[in-house]
């Protein structure tokens, strides 16, 4: 087993600087910091959790807040939580995974208590309840998600007001004047969660701008489900051409109901998907897609904390950019 002591010879530091390090007792500087810290993990060093939650006051967890819900797509949440829980191992921390739907409760028995030094909070709704405990308690913690205020917050999130419209702005580009969406169960909008409310804000500016009709229809996903939102969507608008589908339960239901009807992709309706790169190019035609950052996201909630338990970071909202990649699922209006 490595020692505390080898790690110190391997970053050329003495015991007590390493000892500092993992404690964050003391402020080390930044170069020393990271030497040490790459000594860690090139030596595979794990300090005994007991003693170094007695000498550091310090229980060295973050607890990661992931309220798994039938409504959600579970395997972005999921990779966002092996993201999170491998990025932490690399500081030397552990992750405690709550995925109840315990709301502010779970935020007020992580922050009366010594279990985790730090909170990480995922499915973060505009008006989230869990809030204004998180402010009123000072605990050091971090969003995956954007709530409608973010002021004392630190936030990390795909900018999804930007994939709303960059969605559109391709289809406009493209000729497309009626394009559909097909979002998430009723349950998300109705909940105000904030990634689906404000890729819908996103799709709504653009084609404003763009002079392009949207009709939004939320879908609980599956072939039943998706057969009635297509079918309501032509009722409403014959002429539809292009699709954004933000619901990776919906996308292969689409593809073989508008096959089935003897509307071609992309020669007659053009599909655009807000959804994790292995869906796009898994589905029977190669979706373009503006592809879900979950590893991306999950690492930098943890880098956001460990900044903030060292006292190196301010309340900063920390938006990823969106890439939409073009595949075989979008194409030309038809004349």
């Amino acid at each position: 087993m490595v020692t505390l002591a080898e790690v110190a010879r391997h970053a050329g530091v003495s015991a007590s600087t390493v000892s500092y390090v993992l404690s964050g007792k003391r402020s080390i500087s930044a170069p020393t910091r990271e030497r040490v810290e790459q000594s860690i993990r090139q030596l595979g060093y794990h300090p005994n959790a007991g003693a170094r939650a007695l000498a550091s006051s310090r229980s060295h967890v973050i607890a990661l807040m992931v309220p798994l819900r039938t409504d959600m797509y579970v395997p972005v949440m999921m990779e966002i939580a092996m993201a999170v829980a491998t990025t932490a191992r690399t500081h030397g921390y552990d992750v405690l995974l709550l995925t109840g739907e315990e709301g502010p409760a779970a935020v007020r028995r992580i922050a009366g208590s010594s279990l985790a030094d730090a909170m990480i909070l995922m499915d973060v709704e505009l008006h989230d309840q869990r809030m204004p405990l998180l402010r009123e308690s000072g605990r050091t913690a971090v969003l995956i998600g954007l709530p409608a205020d973010t002021s004392g917050l630190t936030c990390v999130d795909l900018d999804f007001e930007a994939t709303g419209a960059l969605c559109v702005e391709h289809l406009a580009g493209l000729g497309h004047r009626e394009v559909a969406v097909i979002g998430e169960a009723a349950a998300v909008y109705e909940r105000h969660t904030g990634f689906a409310e404000r890729t819908v804000d996103g799709v709504r500016a653009a084609a404003r701008n763009a002079g392009t009709r949207i009709l939004h229809r939320p879908c609980e996903g599956g072939y039943a489900a998706t057969a009635a939102t297509l079918a309501r969507v032509f009722d409403e608008r014959p002429g539809t051409t292009g699709v954004i589908v933000q619901n990776e339960a919906a996308v292969e239901p689409l593809l073989n109901l508008l096959q089935q009807q003897g509307r071609a992709v992309p020669e007659d309706v053009s599909v655009v998907a807000v959804c994790p790169d292995q869906v796009a190019t898994q589905a029977s035609v190669r979706l373009t897609s503006v592809a879900i950052p979950a590893q991306e996201m999950g690492r930098r909630a943890v880098e956001q904390v460990m900044a903030k338990l060292g006292g190196r970071s301010t309340d900063e909202v920390d938006l990823l950019e969106p890439v939409l990649t073009v595949r075989a699922s979008s194409g030309p209006a038809p004349v």
